[in-house]
């Protein structure tokens, strides 16, 4: 187990805080799917230059969630069911080697802060609060993937975990968030312990009904 102090880096360029505030805009329906979005507009919404957002729409539309027409402004891509599977295959081992690397490298401080997550999450499904409970589901993705301390994979996998929970936002029931925190709780728990075979399995396990409600709700549209 690695227990390096705490690593130090500049806050969030402005483009950055601009495609995680539209992203976020995005996923939970802020800015729906099929809705066209300005960059005028979406400067003044964030209160900030024109640069940044143009920036982060640009990343926006590389990730999927965005077409861009010239002269029109951005459109806001459909939720494709289907993709998600392919989305799937692609995380399933992103989340294994990110939950390994997690294990290994994370902080002290880290290692704290998923202990309180796992609570979190749980409370948050619990409540039944929307806003809360994404809150936590996104800083549990963030903390994960900055703990592996892999510059390439934090940058791969964040695209992949957004579009995750654009999903999740859109088509899971209530009553499934509760299944989904106890995963997410369990895999957090191993994580901070340092047991690589533990959240090796909980990261399969979570993976797994994924894919089952993916498949589900795919059934569901046919």
């Amino acid at each position: 187990m690695v227990d390096s102090p705490r690593e130090t880096s500049p806050g969030p360029s402005l483009a950055e805080e601009a495609y995680r505030r539209i992203e976020d805009m995005i996923v939970v329906g802020d800015l729906p799917p099929g809705m066209m979005i300005s960059e005028n507009q979406l400067a003044d919404d964030l209160k900030c230059g024109r640069t940044p957002v143009r920036e982060a729409l640009q990343r926006l539309k590389l990730e999927g969630y965005l077409e861009i027409h010239p002269r029109r402004g951005a459109l806001v891509t459909p939720v494709d069911v289907r993709k998600q599977l392919e989305l799937l295959e692609v995380r399933r081992s992103l989340e294994d080697l990110m939950v390994r690397l997690a294990s290994e490298r994370a902080t002290r401080q880290e290692r704290e802060r998923m202990m309180e997550l796992s609570l979190e999450i749980l409370e948050a499904a619990k409540a039944a609060v929307m806003p809360r409970y994404f809150s936590a589901n996104k800083e549990i993705h963030m903390l994960c993937a900055a703990a592996t301390r892999n510059s390439m994979l934090i940058k791969t996998i964040g695209p992949v975990h957004g579009l995750s929970r654009r999903f999740w936002y859109a088509y899971i029931e209530d009553e499934r968030r509760s299944e989904a925190a106890t995963l997410h709780s369990r895999s957090l728990k191993a994580i901070a312990a340092g047991d690589q075979a533990a959240a090796s399995e909980a990261a399969a396990a979570l993976m797994d009904f994924l894919e089952r409600l993916t498949r589900l709700a795919i059934e569901r549209r046919l």
